[in-house]
């Protein structure tokens, strides 16, 4: 009876909406994609005005014990969503790799990390054989669903600029998230680069307004943003952390991928820039 019991509450849960998240809306995302200089990493991230949500990048090969103290630190100047794998190295994992990855790091951070990012850019056609994605995708979702815990999955918008249609965001999605997803995900977020899609200035209220059908129950915003080029990034943290978006659940995001390197230490110029953009969402 218990066996069945447990059987049916897995079921259930794998199937059930999105969970109570305690990050309030809307979302001031920064992305940290190492730990080192943690000292000075808090201090820029707890110097904020807002209290931001940290997006760690949680690295391939490295186990979940390594994270333990950022994530402890981090939590008291912010929210924490944690990444558990980033995208580039998520071929090299087969499917029970990334499954028995997600157990571990739930297992170590489970009640330290807010939000879990199952799966990153999850569109892309360098992320390894697309059964392969499907299978890593929705095993994590039911096993991070099944604990309760909330659940966010990040997109890679490139109409126009992806290299095979059936990579296209929309088409993707579409295709390969099955409908548990569809209606549980606590939060669908967008990655988008501009720099590799042409410059192209997206019709974002359009695109989140279909997203907010396809996704009925989830938060919407973007997951991941940002620039190498020197010239341009103080434009595009302006420009993405100022945009006010007309669409069903959108909550803001952007989390800009080069915190550590661009705000750390909160002496640097685009310290400023990030807190006043962030501060007039």
């Amino acid at each position: 009876m218990r066996i069945l019991f447990s059987l049916f509450l897995t079921g259930w849960l794998a199937c059930a909406g999105p969970a109570f998240s305690q990050v309030p809306d809307p979302l001031y995302g920064l992305t940290i994609d190492n730990t080192k200089d943690l000292q000075d990493i808090v201090a820029s991230v707890g110097g904020l005005r807002r209290k931001p949500t940290t997006r760690i990048v949680f690295d391939e090969k490295v186990p979940a014990s390594q994270y333990v103290d950022a994530v402890i630190q981090l939590k008291k100047v912010s929210y924490i969503m944690g990444e558990i794998l980033d995208s580039f190295p998520m071929r090299k994992y087969s499917v029970s790799d990334y499954i028995g990855r997600t157990h571990d790091y739930l297992d170590m951070l489970g009640d330290k990390v807010d939000i879990w990012e199952i799966g990153n850019e999850i569109n892309g056609d360098w992320l390894g054989n697309t059964s392969d994605v499907v299978a890593k995708m929705t095993g994590t979702y039911d096993i991070i669903k099944n604990a309760g815990k909330t659940t966010e999955l990040t997109l890679y918008y490139n109409q126009g600029c992806a290299k095979k249609p059936s990579n296209e965001m929309f088409t993707w999605v579409q295709a390969n998230i099955p409908s548990r997803m569809m209606t549980g995900l606590d939060y669908v977020l967008v990655s988008y680069y501009e720099d590799d899609c042409k410059g192209l200035q997206p019709d974002w209220p359009t695109i989140y307004q279909r997203l907010a059908v396809m996704f009925p129950n989830s938060k919407l915003g973007f997951g991941e943003c940002g620039t190498k080029y020197k010239a341009r990034k103080e434009q595009y943290v302006k420009r993405y952390y100022g945009l006010k978006i007309d669409a069903p659940r959108y909550v803001g995001g952007y989390f800009w991928w080069y915190y550590k390197q661009d705000m750390v230490p909160k002496t640097k110029p685009l310290w400023d820039v990030i807190n006043t953009a962030m501060s007039g969402y």
